[in-house]
């Protein structure tokens, strides 16, 4: 196979994933608490026919040498974990974070999971929980008689009962922030797992150790940029066309060769 046919290869299926990545960002444009992907790409070894420095003659040395690149690779794709905009909503059970931090969640099989995502419903006992029913760590449990649900900044919950006009605090959300988000793994579901590379979660009350505020009836909105994510599609569409036409010039050139011979 000639070589840049297999380079421009190497082209096309990372344009492919690029427009995969791109496509997610923009399905997912109105989706609560979502962080944007971006796709990363290295180049491939190379084919040392020179070697830079090596001797040219008794008395000279080849000043850059020869070295022919051999395509492309994805290496990885990256959450973004950009704010997304605070849209206020008015609903008590709805919370976003300005700042850094997660909401931490119960996985059925017992995990925390985390997320950004604070659409918050309560569910037949009356735990704060998301809208696929995970309960919400620390466990918060808002009275049945409850008639008005306040979040304050520093994550204090606090419920006037019936008959009663005095606020009582119910508890008090906790954040988890991670020294390399990025290396969460995500899920779906707006959820996230801890791994290795994201480090262990620590844990306080918002507002503090470089933990996000609450916004109580506020949602955070997706960080996606629809113009950016489209003039990127734009450039892939167009990187994709290159390799593509390089194969047909390569291509074009065995058939003269074939011909001539």
């Amino acid at each position: 196979m000639h070589p840049a046919l297999w380079i421009s290869k190497t082209g096309l299926e990372a344009q492919q994933t690029d427009i995969s990545v791109i496509s997610n960002n923009l399905a997912n444009v109105n989706t609560v608490g979502f962080k944007r992907d971006r796709a990363n790409f290295e180049s491939l070894m190379y084919q040392v026919v020179n070697q830079p420095g090596a001797q040219s003659s008794s008395d000279t040395q080849f000043p850059s040498g020869i070295m022919l690149g051999t395509g492309v690779k994805t290496a990885a794709t990256q959450k973004i974990f950009k704010s997304g905009s605070i849209l206020q909503t008015e609903r008590p059970l709805d919370i976003a974070i300005s700042g850094e931090g997660f909401f931490q969640v119960q996985m059925p099989d017992g995990t925390t999971a985390y997320t950004r995502n604070g659409q918050f419903n309560k569910d037949a006992n009356g735990q704060l929980v998301t809208m696929t029913g995970y309960v919400v760590q620390p466990a918060i449990t808002i009275p049945q008689d409850a008639v008005n649900v306040s979040i304050g900044n520093d994550g204090t919950i606090s419920v006037t009962t019936a008959g009663s006009t005095q606020a009582t605090t119910i508890g008090t959300l906790e954040l988890a922030n991670f020294v390399n988000p990025t290396g969460l793994q995500p899920i779906g579901q707006n959820l996230y797992l801890e791994t290795t590379a994201s480090g262990s979660p620590q844990t306080g009350a918002p507002g503090t150790t470089g933990l996000g505020l609450i916004n109580g009836q506020a949602l955070e909105g997706s960080n996606v940029n629809v113009v950016e994510e489209l003039v990127n599609m734009i450039e892939t569409q167009r990187a994709y066309e290159m390799n593509s036409k390089a194969i047909q010039t390569v291509d074009a050139m065995l058939q003269y060769i074939n011909q001539t011979l």
